[in-house]
Formats: structure tokens, C-alpha cells, sequence
């Protein structure tokens, strides 16, 4: 873990827009990680020569009175270059590289010298369960993870951003080159087609259930998830507190690293433990429960 955080170099940037528009770039903030540690920050506000939407003022509070006599983007382009070449630099979605790429054409200005890095899809896939599919927006995960900041500042957003690539650092135990690598990757390696959400039918009987499968069945998984999905059930590909059912499988002991549980049903335990309404059970359970005889009229 702090041999990770002691090498995790990097910078972390936000920007904020005028309109819909995404080169009208009116707010920029840069935060400067060292060694694990945010070593430095620049805010700078910036006139984009542009209208500003109501829509967007009413998100970041940035009027166009407010950047009159800011300088425009060319005017800081040194300043971007300077603190930001050659660098790993971190944005929360891509939604600030595209911005930075759109102003430079705009300008006809010389793209960023850096190599991006997205902190929602690091946060996808350091914690799969609670941002894989869903809720990976820069104020959920930083809701989730308990960072404390004001959000559509462009300052805070790039510092809540940093924040969640150290947090994955220290959690995964990877560095940020090996984060640059991980991100290219599926977010559950070697296992897309039984592990994607998949949603039950509205009219299915068990409408609003929530199912994990665990282990080997003797139906296939994509079987066993189609008829879970008829009757209603939203197939998920882990087991979260939403999750209101686990059909256990038999358990290859050679996969389960010295356990006598798979990690999904020692999750769901967990959870039952503390209280949460989850029913585990075996597939001949889950094939009877699903099997459904309309009453006679």
C-alpha cells in the first residue's frame, strides 16, 4: 500500500463551461500530486470569449461579468504547459479532455502534452460493486467514499478527483502507471457476459427482486439469467445491499482460495448480518421458486 502511495505522481484537472458548448471553457482548476500527497493547486478563471448559458450558471454560479477582464485560454497556455507537460493527468469522466481538445482546436492551439487518465473508470473498476455499472459520477463516488467537497468548482472537482485515484491506490494496492494499464481493461476481466446487470421483466411475478448467481449450475449462467429476467428478477453481477437474493451453485475449491464460501456468498452473510433481507439459496430452490402456475379463473 505505501509503496504505492509513495510513487503516486500525478495531476488532476476540472474545468467549468460557459454553455452547452464544450471548448466555451470559463473555469480551470489543477491540482498537483507528489509522492501521494497534493503538493500544490491553481485555479484561474477564464474568459471564453463566449455566451453564457443560464442553464450553466445556475450549475457553477459563473457569470460573464465575472471573467470580463479574466484571460482568455491562450493566455495561459504557457501556464497550462508549464505545470502540466509530460504528465499523468487525472479528469473524472472524459468530459474535461474533450473540453481542453475542443478550446485548442477553437484557438488552434497545440493539444496538452499530457497522457489523460479517467478517474470514473478507475473508480469502476477499483470498487466494481458500488460504481461498475451505475452511480460513477464524480459526487457519488466522493459521496461514497466520504471526500468532502463543493462540487462544480472547478478546484474541488480536481481535487475530489485526485482524491479518488489515491483513494483506489491505496485500496488496490496499484500505482498510478499500473492504474494507466488496468483502465484499458474490462471491469470484471475474463467475465463479461455473466457478470453484466441485466433487467427483469416488469411484468415477470418476482418484479423487484435482485439475484447474484454464485458457483456452477447445471443450467448455464446465460440460461439461468434469462429465465430469472422473465420472471422478473434484475440480474446483478455482484452482491450489494440492493441485492435480495443469492442462488448458490456447487463450488470449485480449487477457485476458492482457501475458502469454504465463494466471495459473493461471504459478502452476502456479511450482509445478512447486518441486517439487510437477503435469501440465499440452491438452484433447486431457485427453479421451483421461479416456476409459476397462473390460478384458475
Amino acid at each position: 500500500m505505501k509503496g504505492s502511495m509513495s510513487i503516486a505522481t500525478f495531476n488532476a484537472i476540472d474545468v467549468e463551461t460557459a454553455n452547452a458548448d464544450r471548448s466555451s471553457i470559463c473555469q480551470i482548476g489543477i491540482v498537483h500530486v507528489r509522492d501521494g500527497r497534493i503538493q500544490d493547486t491553481w485555479k484561474a478563471l477564464i474568459n471564453p470569449e463566449d455566451w453564457f448559458d443560464w442553464f450553466n450558471i445556475e450549475v457553477h454560479g459563473i457569470e460573464q461579468k465575472d471573467v470580463e477582464d479574466a484571460p482568455t485560454l491562450p493566455e495561459v497556455r504557457d501556464e497550462l504547459r508549464r505545470r502540466l507537460r509530460g504528465s499523468i493527468l487525472v479528469s473524472h469522466t472524459s468530459f474535461d479532455r474533450v473540453a481542453f481538445e475542443r478550446a485548442m482546436d477553437k484557438y488552434d492551439l497545440e493539444h496538452l502534452d499530457v497522457t489523460w487518465l479517467d478517474s470514473a473508470r478507475v473508480a469502476r473498476r477499483a470498487w466494481p460493486e458500488q460504481f461498475g455499472y451505475k452511480h460513477y459520477g464524480l459526487s457519488s463516488v466522493a459521496g461514497e467514499l466520504g471526500i468532502e467537497f463543493q462540487h462544480h468548482d472547478a478546484l474541488e472537482d480536481a481535487q475530489a478527483a485526485a482524491q479518488i485515484v489515491l483513494r483506489a491506490c491505496e485500496d488496490t494496492g496499484l500505482d498510478v502507471k499500473a492504474w494507466m494499464e488496468r483502465v484499458k481493461e474490462p471491469i470484471s476481466p475474463g467475465k463479461q457476459l455473466t457478470r453484466s446487470r441485466r433487467e427483469g421483466a416488469p411484468e415477470g411475478h418476482l418484479y423487484g427482486e435482485a439475484i447474484v448467481f454464485t458457483g456452477a449450475l447445471s443450467l448455464s449462467r446465460r440460461a439461468a439469467s434469462d429465465r430469472a429476467v422473465d420472471v422478473g428478477c434484475t440480474v446483478l453481477p455482484n452482491v450489494t445491499k440492493k441485492t435480495t437474493m443469492l442462488v448458490v451453485g456447487v463450488q470449485d475449491r480449487a477457485k476458492l482460495s482457501g475458502y469454504e464460501k465463494s466471495r459473493k456468498h461471504r459478502k452476502a452473510e456479511e450482509y445478512i448480518g447486518d441486517g439487510i433481507g437477503i435469501q440465499i439459496m440452491s438452484e433447486d430452490d431457485f427453479l421451483a421458486m421461479i416456476t409459476y402456475e397462473r390460478p384458475a379463473p
